[in-house]
């Protein structure tokens, strides 16, 4: 069936060109209806290719020589930036190195420290070792025995000694007769004598167990002698340290 032709509505008498514009606007035609749609696209491709050769053109009015100057610029700035990269990189792989290295010297130091302690018996300490346990009978025990005893465990790998569970061993600890006992670190202990010892227990028990050891030469004096080893013991005893008066340490 043919398309009708679209009716154009009668105009009253006296109708302006003003009132035709404003019923166009309000009720627009078919016909009017696909001419705004025409030209809003025709519109929107026009923007759509300024735009696009604005980007195009961007470096449109370059010369060749001024291309290939601003391509050597991007390559230098490329390069510029790699050597940097390369260089952070390099530093941050010193800064890290330099930390560990920090750490590691901070760590042996503390450890140092601490088996310093552990010899100038400034500090509890517990481990494994032996208890010998020295009982008189008729006759005191001899003082040059006790100190052969003690050099004794030292020469076995003693770490740690104490006597009586009062008096902490060290490297100037002295050792005297008294009355009815030993002065240990000046302190008068009465038998029998405890000997806390922490170290390598085999080793410990046969530094002063071989046949002309300590051991029997308190056997000899009429000394009864155990010796037990310990899986685990306790020092508890310390000996406070003293200021040098004269020496100090050489940081050159």
């Amino acid at each position: 069936m043919p398309e009708q032709p679209e009716r154009r509505p009668v105009e009253p008498p006296g109708t302006t060109g003003r009132d035709r514009m404003v019923r166009a606007l309000l009720r627009p035609s078919r016909s009017q209806v696909v001419v705004a749609v025409l030209l809003a696209l025709l519109g929107f491709a026009a923007v759509t290719q300024a735009r696009s050769t604005d980007v195009n053109n961007s470096y449109a009015g370059f010369r060749e020589q001024d291309l290939i100057d601003v391509l050597e610029g991007l390559a230098g700035a490329r390069q510029r930036a790699q050597a940097e990269i390369v260089r952070l990189d390099e530093t941050r792989d010193e800064l890290l190195s330099d930390t560990d290295a920090h750490r590691a010297a901070l760590s042996q130091a503390q450890s140092e420290a601490e088996a310093l302690a552990i010899l100038a018996g400034t500090v509890p300490v517990t481990g494994p070792g032996i208890r010998v346990t020295i009982t008189e009978t008729v006759t005191p025990v001899d003082l040059l025995t006790v100190l052969d005893m003690v050099q004794e465990l030292r020469s076995a790998g003693a770490e740690a000694i104490q006597f009586n569970g009062q008096v902490r061993v060290v490297a100037d600890t002295g050792f005297e007769d008294g009355p009815g006992g030993l002065f240990v670190g000046g302190e008068l202990l009465s038998p029998p004598y405890v000997v806390d010892v922490i170290g390598d227990p085999h080793r410990l028990e046969g530094g002063i167990m071989f046949p002309d050891g300590a051991v029997r030469g308190f056997e000899e004096d009429g000394a009864t002698v155990t010796v037990q080893p310990l899986e685990s013991l306790d020092i508890e005893s310390v000996v406070e340290a003293e200021a040098p008066e004269f020496a100090e340490p050489d940081i050159s």
